[in-house]
């Protein structure tokens, strides 16, 4: 395994890298976006209706938690989807899960931990709010390898005790953002036993859990209460922005035991920006509705087909196993020059996989990457990854 890497200076985030590499060439095709993880399928008929019939509820300030029905319609998808039962006491809405990613590092990572800085884990390459959230903190940001060797999961049980024994928290997402891989209930139920080992918390992403290609991805809440994990270790964030395509409603919900929920609800009542009361009904209503969770999930599956047909050959290239990212290795070897290259040759703009990551000086684990977001209307996607595969691989 690649060694984890520490550093201490706050990662640039991808996108403005993106515009300095692109902007200052011309397209050379009809542009296509595929950079971004905004769901673009439509979002319920219904939420205008309900953001009306509630709209007095703006006159009111809302319930720094959440409000009892958002909490409980919450309590209740949680144990259809995964069989675990999470009292009020035991949630949080957010307001966009990255506002929780983010503060529960600031509530819940220790000043110190065995007389030593603590330190926050985190896959590489890894969504930049984590380490942000550990810096802000005083703790220090540790990106542990996530490539094919690993099944593009950390290998956090391969880390040195030492390091292991000041971690304060490790963060996980699955399904993996940018790779798409799904951690099993074996996997978690082990990390969860390291967790328990070495004394840290288990904070798991998964934002992009209703969007799967074969099976419902395991959750952390469920691996927890089947193998009675301490519920303090293992703390859950989840949002309606890829699950119900409403990325501009803002609404999230972390999950996790009543003692650290408490002191996130704390931190929240000074610095947080609680939900409207409008935007809390629609919320609760999507918690509630799973027709347009699997409407949704068969046009990512069309996407997926397209994926797997278009991409057939390409050695490493396919549909993920969650989420809608794809996970492209180059020929090049450098996801930067190839995203400069489908630009500048057929208009259709990535991600290159680098911007994601972080050198571990054996090298970036995204380097030979791209991502490309598989969001748009099917037949857009499919016109970008025909012309992706001429330009990279044909």
């Amino acid at each position: 395994m690649d060694g984890p890497e520490r550093f201490s200076t706050l990662p640039e985030y991808a996108f403005p890298r993106l515009r300095r590499l692109l902007d200052g060439h011309p397209p050379g095709g009809p542009p296509i976006e595929m950079t971004i993880g905004e769901p673009r399928h439509p979002f319920p008929d219904w939420v205008a209706g309900v953001l009306a019939e509630h709209a007095a509820g703006f006159g009111r300030y809302p319930p720094n938690e959440g409000a009892p029905g958002l909490l409980d319609a919450i309590s209740g998808w949680i144990a259809r989807r995964h069989g675990a039962r999470i009292g009020r006491e035991r949630l949080m809405a957010l307001n966009g899960s990255r506002e929780g990613l983010f503060n529960a590092v600031l509530a819940l990572c220790p000043e110190v931990k065995r007389g030593r800085r603590p330190a926050v884990l985190m896959p590489n390459p890894f969504y930049q709010v984590y380490a942000v959230g550990a810096l802000a903190a005083g703790a220090e940001p540790v990106a542990v390898p996530a490539t094919a060797e690993t099944g593009f999961l950390p290998d956090y049980a391969a880390l040195p005790a030492e390091l292991l024994d000041r971690t304060a928290v490790a963060f996980l997402c699955s399904p993996a953002n940018p790779q798409g891989a799904v951690a099993g209930r074996g996997w978690l139920a082990d990390l969860l036993a390291l967790a328990e080992r070495h004394d840290f918390a288990v904070f798991a992403d998964e934002c992009y859990s209703e969007i799967w290609r074969d099976a419902p991805p395991p959750g952390l809440l469920a691996v927890a209460a089947e193998t009675g994990a301490d519920p303090e270790r293992a703390v859950v964030f989840n949002s309606l922005s890829k699950r119900s395509n409403l990325p501009g409603l803002r609404s999230g919900f972390v999950a996790g035991g009543a003692v650290g929920i408490a002191r996130m609800r704390q931190l929240r009542a000074y610095a947080g920006a609680p939900l409207p009361l409008p935007l809390q009904q629609v919320a609760a209503r999507a918690w509630t509705d799973e027709a347009h969770v699997e409407a949704n999930r068969a046009l990512y599956a069309r996407k997926y087909a397209d994926a797997d047909r278009i991409l057939a050959g390409v050695p490493g290239a396919g549909a993920p196993e969650g989420g809608f990212f794809l996970w492209l290795p180059v020929p090049c070897g450098d996801g930067e020059a190839a995203a400069l290259r489908l630009w500048r040759e057929t208009g259709v703009r990535v991600l290159p996989g680098a911007y994601l990551g972080r050198d571990d000086g054996r090298g970036n684990p995204g380097r030979g990457y791209v991502r490309v977001a598989m969001v748009a209307p099917a037949d857009e996607v499919r016109d970008g990854l025909v012309r992706l595969c001429a330009c990279l691989f044909g």
